[in-house]
């Protein structure tokens, strides 16, 4: 391990939060790529493949969940990707069996990255930080992996312009704190605030569906 590496993750039972919510998407992996796929093409359109078609080079993903944007990345890309549960991750291994750019998947949480600093030219992140415990810390983390210059590509739903939405929005965070506590769920929170603050140059983004979904291209500073 280099002097910047951090362990892989850390060990269930060290985290009580990080623990409930790997029990949670151990839960949804057999079936979360069929829930996703109406809600996604309603949704978030063509929302991942422009993330993924930014990305060059050495690429991290954070949270690949079941590997829904494994066929999206160019040839150009070697990837390496990380998520907090191991039954998420066994169905993108799965996915990703004969494709030669894929270097590794493996079981880390986005606030403990296991890589040296300035180690990757791009990190992705698609409709995973709004369940990260932290969000400022995860994009720190990012931030902390990517080497200057390199390239922050995020898709998410955030915080809506539409008012409406902002109150349906609200009341569904209201439910799902109620009903499902340990998915970490978070429907209001957008962020670029958090990708502004750590110096990111944003060099490209949108806000569709009412500003409730929102894709963002950043630089890291030279």
């Amino acid at each position: 391990m280099t002097r910047n590496e951090r362990p892989d993750h850390r060990p269930a039972g060290s985290d009580p939060v990080l623990d409930a919510t790997r029990t949670h998407w151990n839960g949804q992996a057999p079936s979360y790529d069929r829930a996703m796929d109406r809600v996604e093409r309603l949704f978030v359109g063509d929302g991942r493949s422009w993330v993924c078609r930014r990305a060059r080079g050495r690429t991290l993903e954070v949270a690949i969940g079941t590997g829904r944007n494994l066929g999206l990345y160019g040839d150009d890309v070697e990837l390496t990707g990380i998520d907090l549960s191991p039954d998420m991750l066994d169905v993108a291994r799965r996915r990703a069996r004969g494709m030669e750019n894929v270097a590794a998947l493996r079981e880390a949480d986005a606030e403990h990255l296991p890589f040296p600093d300035a180690h990757f030219d791009a990190v992705v992140a698609t409709l995973s930080l709004c369940s990260v415990p932290d969000v400022g810390t995860s994009v720190a983390e990012m931030r902390r992996v990517l080497r200057p210059g390199g390239r922050l590509l995020l898709l998410d739903h955030v915080r809506p312009t539409a008012a409406p939405l902002r109150w349906i929005l609200h009341g569904l965070q209201w439910i799902t704190d109620r009903t499902q506590p340990d998915s970490g769920e978070h429907y209001l929170r957008r962020p670029l605030e958090q990708v502004r603050e750590q110096g990111f140059t944003v060099e490209a983004g949108e806000r569709f569906k009412g500003g409730a979904v929102e894709r963002v291209s950043a630089r890291k500073p030279e």
